[in-house]
C-alpha cells in the first residue's frame, strides 16, 4: 500500500470531520470503528515492515515550500514504528473502555484528531511538520482536560498548555537556529531532520541547541523540575485523558531526544549524562515518595508514571545499545501497563464516584476479574520478570551500569519503592474486611470492559515471555544511531564513551 504513513496520520483526522454528521446514538460504536481500522493500517505498517534495514522506511516527501527547504516528508524506522503501533492500540482500547456519556459525541471527534497529531509526531521527518504536529496536540488535549476534567479542570488545563506551549517555543528558536546554520553552510534551506543529520556542529554550538531542545522535551516528559504540570492534568482529565497522556503524549518528549538530540548533538549529549542521570534519578525516587504519600489512587498512578518516566531518561542516555533499546521498549512497557492502570482506577471511579483509597477494602470478593487484572497490571509495573515492565527496566539498569554502578543502583531503589506503595494500593483497595456497604453492592467488570483490557493481559504476558520480535527491530535501529553518534562525534570523550559501549553490545 502506497502512502501508508499518509493514510495512518490523516485517516483519522478526516474521520473526525465525518464524524459531525454521525447520530449522537451511533457516535461511539463510529469512533471505535474508525480506531479499530487505524489499528489495523498500524499492524499492516509493522507486517510491511523489513525489520532487517535499520533505517527510515515507507518514506514520503513532497516540497511544500522549496525555498524555505519545507516538505511534507514522512518515514519510520524500528523505534518510531512501535511507538506507532502503541498509540493506535491505546487509542482504540481507551476509546472502547470509555465510559464517558457526556457529549460523547465531541469527545469521539476530538479523539480522533488527537490520533492524528500523535501519529504525526512520530513519522515527521520535516522539523516543521514535526513542530506542527507536536503544537495541535495540545489543542484537542486542552479541550479534554477543560471540557470533561474535574473541579480544577480549568486550571489543570491552562497549566499544561502554557508549561508545554512555552518550551515548544524554545525548542522553534532552536530548530530555526539549526537550519539557519544548514543554510550558511550549504547555501540552501532545509528542515529536513536527515539533512540535518550530516550537520558538524562546534561544541558550543551543540550545548547551546541541546538546551534548547532540552526544555522542549523536557517539560514534556516531564522531567523534574517541570514536572508540576502532570499531577493536575492528570488529577483532574477524564479517565480517557488520562490514559492518553500517559501512554502516548509523554512519549513525544522521550522520543524527540531519539529523534534529535542525540543525533545531532552526540558531544553535548555524552556531556549532558551526568546531569541528566541526576534529574533522572531525582524522578525516580522523589515521586516515587511522593506516590507513596498519596490517598488518592489515580494520584498514585500519576507520580508512579513519572517516575518510570525517570527510568527511561537514564536509559536514553546510557548511550549504549542495552541502555537505549531498553528505553524504547520501556516507553512501550510504561505506555500499556500506565493507560491500563488509569482505565481501571476509571473503573471504579465509575462505580463509587471516588478515588480515595480509605474508602475501599476487602473488593476482590465482590470484583475477583477486577482484583486479578489490576494485580497483573500492577506486577508489571514493579517490573515482576516475566512480564513486560522487566524487560525495559532489566535493559535499562544494564545499559546504565557501564556508565555509573553506583547511580544505577540508585536507580535500582526504584523497583523496590515502587513495589512498595503498589502493593499499598493492592493492599488497602482490595484486601481487608469488606466493611463500606457501598462495596458491597460494586459490580464487577462488564464485558465490554473485560475485553478491553484482555489485550492488554495479553501484550504485558507475551512481551515479557518473548520479546524479541519487538525488540530486535528497536535494536537494529538503535545499533545504527549509535554507529551515527560514534562517527559525527568531535571530542575524544563523545567517540570513546559510544564507541565503547557499542563494541561491549557487539562483544555479547
Amino acid at each position: 500500500m502506497e502512502n501508508i504513513l499518509s493514510i495512518l496520520v490523516f485517516f483519522p483526522a478526516v474521520a473526525g470531520l465525518l464524524g459531525f454528521i454521525v447520530d449522537k446514538e451511533s457516535a461511539r460504536t463510529y469512533g471505535i470503528t474508525v480506531a479499530a481500522i487505524e489499528f489495523l493500517l498500524s499492524l499492516w505498517l509493522w507486517f510491511s515492515f523489513d525489520t532487517s534495514n535499520a533505517g527510515m522506511q515507507f518514506v514520503e516527501m513532497i516540497p511544500l515550500i522549496p525555498d524555505m527547504g519545507i516538505s511534507y516528508y514522512l518515514g519510520a524506522d524500528g523505534i518510531s514504528l512501535f511507538i506507532i503501533l502503541m498509540t493506535t492500540l491505546m487509542t482504540l482500547i481507551g476509546m472502547a473502555s470509555m465510559g464517558e456519556t457526556k457529549n460523547i459525541k465531541n469527545m469521539i471527534v476530538t479523539l480522533l484528531f488527537l490520533e492524528m497529531t500523535m501519529v504525526g509526531v512520530f513519522v515527521a521527518l520535516d522539523a516543521i511538520i514535526f513542530y506542527l504536529f507536536w503544537e495541535l496536540s495540545l489543542v484537542p488535549m486542552l479541550y479534554i482536560v477543560g471540557a470533561w476534567g474535574g473541579p480544577l479542570r480549568v486550571y489543570a488545563a491552562i497549566k499544561f498548555f502554557l508549561y508545554t506551549f512555552m518550551g515548544s517555543l524554545i525548542m522553534l528558536v532552536g530548530m530555526l537556529f539549526v537550519a539557519y546554520i544548514y543554510h550558511n553552510l550549504t547555501g540552501v534551506w532545509s528542515f529536513a531532520i536527515t539533512d540535518w543529520y550530516a550537520l558538524v556542529l562546534p561544541v558550543n554550538y551543540q550545548l547551546w541547541l541541546f538546551a534548547a531542545f532540552f526544555i522542549g522535551f523536557a517539560i514534556k516528559v516531564p522531567m523534574f523540575p517541570f514536572h508540576t504540570w502532570i499531577p493536575y492534568a492528570h488529577g483532574q482529565a477524564p479517565t480517557i485523558g488520562s490514559v492518553i497522556l500517559a501512554a502516548v503524549l509523554l512519549k513525544m518528549g522521550t522520543y524527540g531526544f531519539v529523534r534529535f538530540s542525540l543525533p545531532m548533538f552526540p558531544d553535548a549529549s555524552v556531556l549532558a549524562i551526568t546531569p541528566i542521570a541526576v534529574l533522572s534519578l531525582i524522578m525516580i525516587i522523589y515521586t516515587a515518595m511522593i506516590a507513596y504519600a498519596q490517598k488518592d489512587m489515580k494520584q498514585v498512578i500519576a507520580y508512579s508514571s513519572v517516575s518510570h518516566m525517570g527510568i527511561i531518561m537514564l536509559g536514553l542516555f546510557a548511550m549504549n545499545a542495552e541502555g537505549l533499546s531498553g528505553s524504547v521498549f520501556q516507553m512501550l512497557s510504561h505506555g500499556i501497563v500506565s493507560g491500563a492502570l488509569f482505565m481501571l482506577v476509571g473503573m471504579i471511579y465509575d462505580r463509587r464516584h471516588t478515588k480515595l483509597m480509605s474508602e475501599f477494602g476487602g473488593i476482590a470478593s465482590v470484583m475477583p476479574k477486577f482484583a486479578v487484572i489490576f494485580g497483573i497490571m500492577l506486577m508489571a509495573s514493579v517490573g515482576l520478570p516475566l512480564t513486560i515492565g522487566f524487560v525495559g527496566e532489566f535493559l535499562v539498569l544494564l545499559g546504565f551500569y557501564q556508565v555509573s554502578p553506583i547511580m544505577t543502583i540508585l536507580a535500582g531503589t526504584s523497583i523496590i519503592l515502587g513495589a512498595v506503595y503498589m502493593l499499598r494500593v493492592m493492599k488497602r483497595t482490595f484486601f481487608g474486611p469488606l466493611n463500606n456497604e457501598e462495596n458491597k453492592k460494586l459490580k464487577d467488570l462488564n464485558g465490554r470492559e473485560t475485553w478491553s483490557l484482555i489485550p492488554l493481559v495479553a501484550i504485558v504476558i507475551w512481551l515479557g515471555v518473548y520479546p524479541k520480535p519487538v525488540l530486535e527491530p528497536i535494536d537494529n535501529s538503535v545499533k545504527a544511531l549509535l554507529s551515527f553518534m560514534d562517527e559525527k562525534a568531535i571530542t575524544q570523550e563523545a567517540k570513546d564513551m559510544i564507541s565503547v559501549a557499542k563494541s561491549s553490545k557487539e562483544a555479547n
